[in-house]
Formats: structure tokens, C-alpha cells, sequence
């Protein structure tokens, strides 16, 4: 009798122990999940300018993924690749991010400088975020074609170029079918409007949802 007690107080005593076992994995998923942090380095396109700031994209995927990542923005308008560069070590060493977004470059190509010099800086960019510890995801841009098709052509290889090397994901092009159209787009056909905001969100979405998956 004393035998069968044991055996299947042994039983249950696993039966809890296994449960137990399963809801703290569980939990631990959770944990990590609500723990997720991604850190947007961009310009005034993620920085929502001439708009409300809940009406950006940067905010607004923050809605769509609130339950599994905490977002930091931490854009500023007229962001450059080199501006970026310097403020990144201290936004990694306090905020710790899991993700980085680098949306940068836009900036440099308007100003016309050197494209050997923005995907030098990219890539510093990339390189620091992934010595930190995270992902990054890269979101090419494209110029105006008054540049010259030579260089606009260099420029967005940049992206493609640097994306390939690092082996890290790419959106292409942010502003795609966005960019170039006129109700999309503010007076200074540089910026896109809160109208066009839902639309840069699903062109980020697939890529920076694969990554938290």
C-alpha cells in the first residue's frame, strides 16, 4: 500500500515539477518578448517632421508591435550618416537595444557628399550595433534624380551593397509607393505626409516582424 502511496506521490510530485518547468519557459518567452527593444536612428522622415508625432510611421508600428517590442526614436531632423555616428555609442550603452533601425543617408545624398564617405559611416553605424549585441535592419533611400544619374545610382547601392556584406536585412527603398506622390507628400516634396505614414509601416513591417519572430 505504502508502495502505490509513493509511486504516485512520485507521479504528481513530477507532474507538478514538469508543469511548473513549462509555465516558467512560458513566462520567460513573455518576458523576453515585452523585453525587445528597438532602437530607430533615422532623420526627419522617422522623426515625423511637419506632422504629429503619433501620426509617424515610427509611432505607429510601435502600436502594431506594442505587445512585442518597446521602441526608443531616437531621430532627429536633418540627421546625417555622420551626426548619427556620433550619438549612437552613447544611445547603445544606455539603452541596451536588441534591434537597431538605421534609417540614415537620405541627408547626405541632398547635401551631395562623397558616396565612399556615407557608406563608410554606414557601416560604422552597423558595425557598432551589432558589437553591441543586436540585429539591425537597414532602410534604403533613394535621391532626387537632379544628382546626376551616376551618382544617384551609386547612392542607393550604398544600401544594397552594405546590406549584402553585413548580411543584415534591407527595405529596399522607405518611401516606396510613397515617395513622388504629390498627395502623399508635403509642399517640399522631400517629406512624406501623415497620410503616407500607414504605407512606410507596411513597407518596415514584414522585415522588422521576420527579425522579432
Amino acid at each position: 500500500m505504502s508502495h502505490i502511496w509513493l509511486s504516485g506521490f512520485k507521479s504528481s510530485y513530477l507532474a507538478i515539477v514538469f508543469g511548473g518547468l513549462i509555465s516558467l519557459i512560458f513566462s520567460v518567452n513573455l518576458a523576453n518578448a515585452a523585453d525587445t527593444k528597438v532602437l530607430v536612428l533615422g532623420d526627419s522622415i522617422s522623426a515625423a517632421y511637419g506632422i504629429e508625432q503619433q501620426q509617424g510611421w515610427v509611432y505607429l508600428l510601435q502600436t502594431e508591435l506594442r505587445d512585442e517590442s518597446d521602441f526608443i526614436n531616437a531621430s532627429v531632423s536633418g540627421e546625417t550618416t555622420a551626426g548619427g555616428l556620433q550619438r549612437l555609442p552613447a544611445l547603445l550603452k544606455e539603452h541596451n537595444p536588441n534591434i537597431v533601425v538605421i534609417e540614415l543617408g537620405g541627408n547626405d545624398g541632398l547635401r551631395g557628399y562623397p558616396i565612399l564617405s556615407i557608406r563608410k559611416n554606414l557601416q560604422q553605424l552597423i558595425t557598432l550595433s551589432i558589437d553591441a549585441g543586436a540585429e539591425v535592419l537597414l532602410l534604403g533611400m533613394k535621391i532626387p534624380p537632379n544628382y546626376g544619374k551616376r551618382y544617384t545610382e551609386a547612392f542607393e547601392q550604398n544600401y544594397a551593397h552594405l546590406a549584402k556584406h553585413n548580411a543584415v536585412p534591407l527595405v529596399p527603398f522607405l518611401l516606396s509607393s510613397v515617395a513622388g506622390i504629390p498627395k502623399l507628400m508635403q509642399s517640399d516634396g522631400i517629406h512624406p505626409t501623415a497620410d503616407a505614414q500607414p504605407l512606410i509601416v507596411q513597407n518596415v513591417l514584414p522585415a522588422l516582424r521576420e527579425m522579432l519572430d
